[in-house]
């Protein structure tokens, strides 16, 4: 091979890293509609619009947990804790709809309880500077231990969801839109802006790329991090009433298995597991990918550990060519 022939390989290669780096929704729509492509040919037929309509109703919830793990990625940190967050929430809220204030107040007294999980959540990890996934994990049965003794004392478990969260979670409009973009739609736009837009975003990334240098700046990084497992926490909550509408249950392991997933689709998405570096569009395509796979594993007739040894694969295998890529550049 000539001098001339090996750089320009070399500068095709460079090309291709930079891409999967800085620019991965562009890497990450290409293989979701291949993706698609070979839904179709392994069920020829099954893409049509409401298809589509169904696939993006599945994918809000896990896209809203993305966001969690999206957030607290980009800060270097972890949240193990959403899926039995959002158990929690849409638990709670199936049990208090009978209360005096109805299904708003089951509501935010849901979402008051995972922001609290979350207050709690933060304070020790920006406070005492314990590790993220210690936090979280110990957090998540914490919550669930909870939930099980309010599951044990109510007297309403046998209430069921609400039909305002099932119409929000499950339903479409001309088996197209779902319902729940009205919930997703601004949770997008709030995050892209935060992330984009705002110092809060900024400091999220500084604190991820060199926490050191960020304290030294100036930048409370407690009170930043504080906020942050609020927020993702609240996101949660969300996430666990929309999921609770779309599956018509309320139980106190109703999110266990999106967890792995949320991972997945930030990692998918081009976050960081190491932090500062990221954003939620990607996360948004990478939650896409996952439901499309999921509805393809279904196709062929594999089963739910299967889909959780896809899952773990691709974090395994997505981590590890991140690394690659940003060593060599």
């Amino acid at each position: 091979m000539s001098a001339a022939s090996e750089t320009a390989v070399r500068s095709g290669v460079g090309n291709v890293r930079g891409l999967f780096r800085d620019r991965p929704i562009i890497p990450l729509v290409v293989l979701l509609a291949l993706l698609v492509v070979v839904m179709q040919l392994a069920s020829p037929g099954i893409v049509k619009l409401s298809w589509a309509g169904v696939i993006l109703r599945t994918a809000v919830p896990l896209a809203i947990l993305g966001a969690c793990q999206t957030l607290t990625m980009l800060t270097g940190g972890i949240d193990l804790s959403v899926g039995a967050i959002a158990s929690m929430a849409g638990f709670v809220t199936a049990t208090l709809i009978h209360s005096p204030g109805g299904v708003p107040q089951a509501i935010l007294v849901a979402l008051a309880v995972s922001a609290l999980a979350g207050l709690l959540t933060g304070i020790v990890v920006g406070v005492f500077r314990v590790h993220p996934l210690i936090v979280t994990l110990g957090m998540s049965f914490i919550v669930l231990g909870f939930a099980n003794v309010w599951q044990l004392q109510s007297v309403q478990t046998g209430a069921g969801v609400p039909v305002e969260l099932r119409t929000i979670g499950s339903g479409l409009q001309g088996e197209i839109v779902p319902n729940s973009l009205v919930v997703f739609v601004p949770i997008s736009i709030f995050i892209l802006v935060l992330l984009r837009l705002t110092g809060y975003g900024r400091l999220l990334f500084a604190i991820g790329d060199n926490p050191v240098a960020a304290r030294l700046s100036g930048a409370r990084s407690w009170q930043v991090l504080t906020v942050l497992y609020v927020l993702s926490a609240v996101l949660a909550g969300i996430a666990g009433l929309v999921l609770s509408g779309l599956t018509n249950t309320a139980s106190v392991s109703l999110a266990d298995s999106s967890l792995l997933p949320s991972v997945a689709a930030a990692v998918i998405g081009g976050t960081s597991i190491f932090g500062g570096r990221g954003g939620y569009g990607g996360t948004i395509v990478g939650a896409l990918i996952l439901t499309v796979l999921s509805a393809l594993l279904t196709v062929l007739g594999l089963p739910e550990p299967t889909r959780q040894i896809v899952f773990g694969s691709i974090i395994v295998l997505v981590a590890a060519a991140y690394t690659r890529v940003t060593a060599e550049t």
